[in-house]
């Protein structure tokens, strides 16, 4: 894992500018969303491109708001993480997602307060990407997410572990 923007993924192809969104509640629990789209049972947090001509601060609110219904009205910015960190995608996915354009991602990571209630959560949106969701504490998170993203999701934990529970 890496925090520069010029590095190349995999196979030379650039990174993909995305955002991540930590959740919290006040317990201190983070959301994570199980992926429709996976073959096992991989638990995430809500994450996305960044379109162009999008700040990533916007662009996390957007995610926020097209993976889980929640809108920015509903929550409190705390911070960010420092510089970008990336991920490279394994091998058995270079070339097919993302259209096969890039070799992972560049990723700035956003952490907000959940001030709604559980059922303002509605992940059953327009391009619905989870199949369910829970609050989780960040240790179980580590497990459920899938190995590529793994030092990703550390990264992004110790940097807002005085918010957690």
């Amino acid at each position: 894992m890496s925090e520069k923007n010029e590095r190349k993924g995999p196979a030379g192809l650039p990174y993909r500018p995305c955002v991540g969104v930590m959740l919290v509640n006040d317990d201190g629990l983070i959301f994570a969303g199980q992926r429709k789209d996976s073959a096992v049972a991989a638990w995430q947090m809500p994450q996305g491109g960044i379109d162009a001509g999008e700040k990533p601060r916007e662009a996390a609110y957007r995610e926020l708001w097209e993976e889980t219904g929640v809108s920015r009205d509903l929550v409190d910015y705390i911070g960010k993480t420092h510089g970008w960190i990336t991920y490279d995608l394994p091998a058995e996915l270079l070339g097919r997602v993302w259209g096969g354009k890039f070799g992972g991602q560049r990723q700035k990571w956003f952490l907000l307060r959940y001030r709604g209630s559980d059922d303002q959560i509605r992940i059953d949106t327009e391009h619905p990407e989870f199949e369910s969701w829970r609050w989780i504490d960040a240790d179980a998170l580590l497990e459920s997410i899938v190995p590529f993203k793994r030092a990703v999701y550390d990264s992004v934990i110790r940097s807002f572990r005085a918010y957690l529970a």
